[in-house]
């Protein structure tokens, strides 16, 4: 009996950390998406992927306005009153007013392709600082948040203690969000534990 010995074909697309660092703006976002829906998706290209710190209003550059290919420490993320990141209207204009990713999505989709984003694990530091509260919840963010699990390379997240009460109601609020979004894929970044080195 002859059998299929096909191997399974990853996630093909486009990741914008790739070109523009954590600084892509909602213009080359798109211009990439028009790209690749023109000469790419016949192929079977068809992730087009928002890489960290899209809600960083001045991700990717100094006081200056001189570029760099790192993070701001402790940069002020935009955020809703539940503490979840929103697109930065200043590099994404059409998420203005609440919107979030809901029209780069929707344009993305029309092109024929599928829209991703990247997260870091945990809660915003922001967040807990400010004692937002956790959607649906009587909890707030300082209280599910663990201030000794941090990414060492950014300092925007604290890590989440799965144990406490609001934790998972936490993640399933942004979940939530980016499904109302239309959001297709999850880059999810920091899972391990990054506090290590190892030698060999």
């Amino acid at each position: 009996m002859k059998k299929d010995h096909a191997a399974l074909r990853p996630p093909m697309g486009w990741n914008s950390w790739d070109c523009y660092g954590p600084a892509v703006n909602e213009e080359q976002l798109l211009g990439n998406a028009e790209y690749m829906a023109k000469y790419l998706k016949q192929y079977g290209w068809e992730y087009i992927v928002c890489d960290i710190q899209w809600s960083e209003p001045n991700a990717g550059k100094v006081a200056s306005g001189r570029e760099v290919p790192f993070y701001m420490p402790f940069a002020q993320l935009e955020m809703d009153e539940y503490g979840r990141q929103f697109p930065a209207p200043e590099r994404f204009p059409s998420a203005a007013g609440g919107k979030g990713f809901a029209p780069i999505a929707e344009k993305i989709h029309d092109m024929g392709l599928k829209f991703g984003i990247h997260i870091m694990r945990g809660v915003p530091r922001q967040a807990v600082h400010q004692h937002l509260p956790v959607k649906g919840t009587g909890t707030t963010c300082d209280k599910i948040a663990s201030s000794t699990s941090i990414c060492w390379w950014n300092a925007d997240m604290y890590g989440i203690n799965a144990d406490l009460e609001g934790a998972q109601a936490y993640y399933d609020s942004i979940f939530e969000l980016y499904a109302s979004w239309g959001v297709d894929f999850i880059k999810v970044d920091d899972i391990c534990n990054t506090s290590e080195y190892f030698t060999l």
